[in-house]
């Protein structure tokens, strides 16, 4: 088989009108049934939520954890999730994967720990690939999207989208089953 992948020239937020582009095609061609995409603000949500809303595909943003910037906050408004949630996709906010208690442990202790080894070797395909893989199993640990099918997968470097990935999907508890099988675009930098 042969496919086409987009590798762009910079990462970060330039790249997010094309991300939406190559996933909508790849809605439209292949039939995805659902797509995970990441939004820490909800602009990067919003867009692929509005444009998304006649399709039938399950739309999933997620988002970072309350009190992932300080304690007892949320980087996305409220106005902007219920725009989103208004054109039928789901917003979900829980705590990464690859960021959560050991992260305060390397923080204390200096230290480094399986799952920051992890997230560190998954970023070397880029912080927008690393990203994918976390909320893919994020949606299926919450219930959003089923366990080992093949999912769209959408995130960035900082701001806006530059990475698109078909993912095998699996629960963080199987990780180790989570497969990346499709590069649709990516920063090559």
């Amino acid at each position: 088989m042969e496919k086409t992948i987009t590798y762009f020239e910079k990462p970060g937020r330039d790249n997010t009108v094309a991300c939406l582009k190559i996933a909508k095609k790849a809605i439209e061609d292949e039939r995805y049934k659902h797509i995970v995409v990441a939004s820490t603000t909800g602009e990067t949500g919003l867009l692929f939520s509005e444009t998304l809303k006649v399709s039938s595909v399950n739309v999933i943003i997620v988002t970072h954890s309350s009190g992932f910037k300080e304690p007892n906050t949320h980087e996305m408004p409220d106005a902007v999730r219920k725009k989103i949630e208004a054109h039928g996709a789901k917003v979900f906010t829980g705590s990464m994967l690859t960021h959560s208690i050991e992260t305060a442990f390397a923080a204390k202790f200096s230290g480094l720990y399986p799952t920051l080894i992890v997230a560190n070797t998954l970023r070397r395909f880029g912080e927008g690939s690393k990203v994918c893989c976390e909320i893919v199993m994020m949606a299926v640990d919450a219930g959003l999207i089923p366990e080992g099918e093949e999912i769209l997968a959408v995130a960035g470097t900082a701001k806006g989208a530059d990475t698109v990935l078909v993912i095998k999907s699996a629960a963080s508890k199987r990780f180790l089953d989570l497969r990346v099988l499709e590069i649709l675009a990516k920063p090559r930098v």
